[in-house]
C-alpha cells in the first residue's frame, strides 16, 4: 500500500478487473464495452471514461492529488486516461500522471497510439511522468520481455509512493502538499531516473545512478524544476541527505526550483535510495511533434 492514498482499478476488462488486488474498482464503459474490454481502440477506452464519469466524480471529490497511472499505447489507458485527469484537474486536484510507453517490440501502431494519448494528458494532467519500457532494457538487457512489464510496473509504483510519502510520512525532512504543488502544478512532461548504493561514497553514487538513469534521456540542464526523495538506513545523517540536493541542483538551471525531503527506513541499514523527478523537459525521442492523427486506430491487445 501506499501511505495516505486511496487506490482504485479501472477496466474496461471486467475479467482483468476481477482478478486485479485493489480495494476499490470501477468498470468503465459498462454499456459501451460491455466489460469485454477497448479492443486496442483508444478512442473506445475515452468514450468508456465519459460514460463512467459519475462514477469518477464521485471518486474524485475532495482529493488533493490524484495520480493517473496506465500503460500507453492500448485502449483503455490511452483513451481514459487523459479523460480521468481531466476530470480531476477541472475538479481542483493537483494532477500528475505516471504512465508507461511501449516497448518496440509491441509494434508502431501502439506507439503511434501512446502519442496520441500523451498528447492529450500533457492537456489534461499538470505532470505527466513517462517511463519508457525500452530503457528497462538497458537498466536490465537479459531481462525476458514479460519480466520487463513487471520492472515496468515497480517503477511505477515507486514513482507514486516516493512522492506520495514525501508528503503523507513523518521523515528527516518533510515536505508540506503546497511544496509539491510548487514543483508539480503544470510542469509539462517529467522523467524519473532512480538510484541506490552501499559503498563508502555511496551518496554520490546513489544520485549519479539516478540522473544518469536510462530513463532520464534528456539534458537535465534546461530542467524547470525537481523534486528529490532520498531515503537510508538509520545511520543515513542530515548531511547525507542535503548532499544529495546540492548534487542535483548543481546539475541543473540555477533558475530552477528543487524541492527534497528525506527518510529513515532501517530495512536499507547501508543503502542510500535516491528518486528524483526531473520537471518541465523536452524529448522528442518520446513525445515528437504534434501532428493530426487518423480518428481510427486499428489494432489488438498486446498479451502480457
Amino acid at each position: 500500500g501506499i501511505a495516505g492514498a486511496d487506490i482504485y482499478a479501472a477496466n474496461t476488462d471486467a475479467q482483468h478487473l476481477l482478478a486485479v488486488r485493489a480495494p476499490h474498482k470501477i468498470l468503465l464503459g459498462r454499456r459501451s464495452t460491455r466489460g469485454l474490454g477497448a479492443g486496442a481502440l483508444p478512442q473506445v477506452g475515452e468514450e468508456a471514461a465519459r460514460e463512467a464519469e459519475e462514477d469518477l466524480r464521485k471518486v474524485l471529490n475532495g482529493a488533493d492529488i490524484v495520480f493517473v497511472t496506465a500503460g500507453m499505447g492500448g485502449g483503455t489507458g490511452t483513451g481514459a486516461a487523459p479523460y480521468v485527469a481531466k476530470i480531476a484537474k477541472d475538479m481542483g486536484a493537483l494532477t500528475v500522471a505516471v504512465v508507461t510507453y511501449p516497448f518496440k517490440a509491441e509494434g508502431t501502431i501502439r506507439s503511434e497510439n501512446a502519442e496520441w494519448g500523451l498528447e492529450r494528458l500533457r492537456n489534461a494532467a499538470d505532470t505527466v511522468i513517462v517511463i519508457p519500457n525500452d530503457k528497462l532494457l538497458e537498466i536490465c538487457p537479459r531481462l525476458a520481455l514479460n519480466a520487463a512489464f513487471k520492472v515496468a510496473d515497480e517503477v511505477l509504483v515507486r514513482a507514486i509512493k516516493g512522492i506520495t510519502e514525501l508528503i503523507t510520512k513523518p521523515g528527516l525532512v518533510n515536505l508540506d502538499f503546497n511544496d509539491l504543488k510548487t514543483i508539480m502544478k503544470g510542469a509539462g512532461v517529467a522523467m524519473i531516473g532512480l538510484g541506490e548504493a552501499d559503498e563508502e561514497d555511496r551518496v554520490e553514487a546513489a544520485v549519479n545512478e539516478a540522473i544518469n538513469s536510462p530513463m532520464i534521456d534528456v539534458d537535465i540542464s534546461g530542467a524547470t524544476g525537481a523534486l528529490v526523495n532520498v531515503t537510508g538506513g538509520e545511520n543515513m545523517s542530515i548531511a547525507e541527505a542535503e548532499k544529495v540536493a546540492e548534487i542535483i541542483q548543481s546539475k541543473i538551471s540555477p533558475n530552477a526550483r528543487l524541492i527534497w525531503g528525506a527518510a529513515v527506513d532501517p530495512s536499507l541499514r547501508e543503502t542510500v535510495r535516491v528518486m528524483v523527478v526531473i520537471t518541465g523537459v523536452k524529448s522528442k525521442n518520446i513525445i515528437g511533434p504534434q501532428r493530426e492523427r487518423a480518428s481510427k486506430v486499428v489494432d489488438v491487445d498486446f498479451i502480457k
